[in-house]
C-alpha cells in the first residue's frame, strides 16, 4: 500500500512524531535552562523528553519493523566501514533501517538522556524542595551541587551528540543526496527493502504516549500546585511563627528569613545594634530579653540549619571564619547576580539591593522560587 519506486516506508506516522517531539523537547529543555525564570518550563519540557525516551526504549523491543534494537548495527567494524565507504563511494547504497552511526547515536540518547532525566527530577527533588522527589531534600540537599553537575554536563555532552548527528544528516542529504532529512518527515527513504507495517495496538499505544506528554506539559504549564512540580517549601507567615522578631525587627524593614545567614552573622548582628546598619538600635526599641529570644530563634533556623539552596550554597561559598553582615555582601550573592546590569538596584523599582522582595515574589515569606523571578524594567 506504501509501495514507491526506488523507496521504502521505513517510518510510521507515530514514530515521526516521536522522533521530533524527543529532538525539541530536548532543545527546549536545554534553551529554558538558560534562564532560571523558566525553570517552571524546563520541568515541563523535561517531562516530554522523559515520556518520549520510555517510549522509545519500549519502541525498542516491541516496535515496527526497522525500530527494534535487534535491526541495530552495534559491529564496531561495520561502524568503520561505514564511514569508509562514505569517503570512498558518494553515491553508495543505504540501509533501510538504521545505519551504524545511527544505532550508535540512538543508544546514547537513551543511555544519556536516561541520566538527564533521572538526575534533572532528583536535581528539582533535591535542590528546589519540588515534585515527586522533594522528600529527599531534607536528608540529600547537601548533594546538590554534584547533582546539577552531572544534569549540566551530560546535558552539554549529548547536545554535541547532537550536533554531530545534525552534521551528518546534513552531509546524507546534500552530499551523498540520499535525501535523509525527509525520510524523517514523509517517512520514505531512498533505499531497498521491505516496507515497514505497524499493528493497530502499537499505533494506539504510541498516541497514548504522545498524549501524555502534551498532556502532562499543558498540565505543568497551567498549574502551580502539581504533583511534578509542587514545591516541599511552604510560605512561612512570621508573625505567627515568630511574633517578637516579626514585630521588633519587621516594623523598620522587612522581615528576612533566617536561612540568609549563618548563626555567627546573627550573632555578630545582634551584638552590634548599637550600629545597625547606621542606625542605633537601644534597649528601649528591642529589650534585652527580646534580643535573647530574637537571636536564639535566628541562630536555630539559620543558613546552618537548612536544606534550602539558597541556605546550602550560602555556607558552601563562606569561609570556616567569615562572618558578613549583609547576604548582599557573600561571594554567593555577588556570583548569582552578576548577569543582571547594576542600575536595576539603583533604579526606582528596586532601590537597593537589599531590597531582595523587589524581584523575589514570596521572598517575605521565606520563598525564593526561581519561576517567581521578575526582575523590573528599567527601560
Amino acid at each position: 500500500m506504501n509501495k514507491k519506486n526506488g523507496k521504502v516506508f521505513v517510518w510510521p506516522t507515530c514514530t515521526r512524531i516521536i522522533h521530533w517531539t524527543i529532538a525539541l523537547s530536548f532543545v527546549a529543555s536545554f534553551v529554558s535552562s538558560l534562564n532560571k525564570s523558566y525553570l517552571h518550563y524546563h520541568v515541563a519540557f523535561g517531562w516530554i523528553f522523559a515520556t518520549m525516551l520510555i517510549y522509545r526504549i519500549i519502541w525498542g523491543f516491541a516496535g515496527p519493523r526497522y525500530a527494534t534494537f535487534n535491526t541495530f548495527k552495534l559491529n564496531l567494524s561495520d561502524l568503520r566501514w561505514y564511514f569508509q565507504e562514505k569517503i570512498v563511494d558518494r553515491w553508495r547504497k543505504i540501509p533501510a533501517g538504521h545505519n551504524p552511526a545511527s544505532s550508535w547515536f540512538t543508544l546514547i540518547v537513551l543511555f544519556f538522556g536516561s541520566i538527564i532525566v533521572i538526575s534533572g527530577f532528583l536535581l528539582y527533588g533535591i535542590q528546589e524542595g519540588g515534585g515527586i522527589f522533594a522528600f529527599l531534600n531534607v536528608k540529600y540537599y547537601m548533594h546538590m551541587i554534584m547533582l546539577f553537575d552531572i544534569h549540566m554536563y551530560i546535558s552539554y555532552f549529548l547536545l554535541a551528540w547532537v550536533i554531530v548527528h545534525i552534521a551528518g544528516v546534513l552531509i546524507e542529504q546534500f552530499y551523498h543526496k540520499t535525501n535523509m532529512v525527509f525520510a524523517m518527515v514523509t517517512g520514505y527513504k531512498k533505499a531497498e527493502g521491505e516496507d515497514s507495517d505497524i499493528t493497530f495496538l502499537c499505533n494506539i499505544v504510541s498516541y497514548i504516549f504522545i498524549a501524555i506528554s502534551f498532556g502532562s506539559f499543558l498540565y505543568i504549564v497551567n498549574t502551580d500546585d502539581n504533583i511534578i512540580t509542587k514545591p516541599t517549601f511552604v510560605p512561612i507567615d512570621y508573625r505567627i511563627e515568630h511574633k517578637i522578631y516579626s514585630t521588633e525587627c519587621g516594623d523598620c524593614h522587612k522581615t528576612y528569613p533566617p536561612y540568609m545567614l549563618p548563626s555567627r552573622s546573627w550573632d555578630r548582628i545582634m551584638k552590634d545594634l548599637d550600629n545597625h546598619f547606621g542606625e542605633e538600635i537601644t534597649d528601649a526599641n528591642i529589650s534585652r530579653q527580646n534580643r535573647t529570644l530574637i537571636l536564639n530563634y535566628l541562630s536555630n533556623n539559620s543558613a546552618e540549619h537548612s536544606s534550602n539552596k539558597i541556605a546550602f550554597k550560602l555556607v558552601n561559598s563562606l569561609d570556616n571564619e567569615e562572618t558578613p553582615k549583609a547576604f548582599t555582601k557573600t561571594d554567593y550573592w555577588r556570583e548569582a547576580h552578576k548577569s543582571i546590569n547594576p542600575s536595576v538596584f539603583k533604579s526606582k523599582k528596586v532601590g537597593n539591593k537589599a531590597y531582595c522582595w523587589s524581584c523575589h515574589k514570596g521572598f517575605e515569606n521565606g520563598v525564593f522560587s526561581n519561576e517567581k523571578i521578575s526582575i523590573p524594567d528599567i527601560k
